[in-house]
């Protein structure tokens, strides 16, 4: 749970719950669809509504009527789903999240606040409060040889047991336009991500990654000279 925590600020999530009884993030992802048809039935159906068995949408919730949302799914509360999004099984998307044009989610984890505004996928994924993925970013989930997919929190390097398992982003990540996130990929908190880059392993929290070879140190900001 210490490595969960160190990613997430999971009072910013309606799936907190989720995580309980996983040592490491990835594993709550074989628990989407149970626990969205569990806690969905609890929802209060004066704040959701459900357009289709298995899907709650908060009726304070921006739905365009192109938008494509398959069960099971929960869109939080001042969630924006916009043009053409595509939701597949399997995805939580949280409060003030944005869900942009031709953007397709598949068993995922959004926390509150994040943003996946334009042609982004996203599958087999968690990412983190406030995060923010840029144009045609997107979470590559299965590796080319179809083989399983490891991952690495810091030093630890385990099998996670899985053929697909996209990335896991940590509160406040920003992940430049056209990045690709490779399968098993962990990036801390507070964490820039380069435009156009390829991202595998683990990224440290509060870095600039430009590429493999050249991770740097975020430094803190002076401040603005009067």
């Amino acid at each position: 749970m210490e490595i969960i925590t160190e990613l997430f600020t999971l009072e910013h999530t309606v799936a907190s719950e989720i995580f309980k009884g996983c040592t490491y993030p990835h594993e709550a992802l074989t628990k989407i669809n149970d626990f969205i048809l569990n806690l969905g039935k609890s929802l209060p159906k004066d704040l959701f509504y459900t357009p289709k068995e298995g899907v709650w949408i908060a009726k304070s919730a921006k739905v365009a009527s192109t938008a494509s949302i398959s069960a099971p799914c929960i869109i939080d509360e001042n969630a924006e789903i916009r043009h053409c999004a595509f939701i597949r099984e399997n995805a939580i998307v949280g409060k003030n999240a944005i869900v942009g044009n031709s953007t397709e989610l598949k068993n995922v984890i959004l926390f509150d606040g994040v943003q996946v505004p334009h042609y982004n996928y996203v599958g087999d994924s968690i990412i983190g409060y406030k995060s923010h993925l840029g144009a045609g970013a997107i979470t590559s989930n299965v590796k080319m040889d179809k083989s399983l997919v490891f991952v690495s929190y810091g030093k630890e390097r385990i099998c996670s047991g899985y053929k697909k398992l996209g990335a896991i982003l940590g509160d406040f990540v920003e992940v430049g336009c056209g990045a690709v996130l490779n399968p098993g990929t962990v990036v801390g908190k507070n964490t820039s991500i380069y435009p156009l880059t390829s991202v595998r392993g683990y990224i440290k929290e509060n870095s600039i990654y430009k590429s493999a070879e050249e991770t740097l140190q975020k430094l803190p900001c002076e401040k603005e000279k009067v």
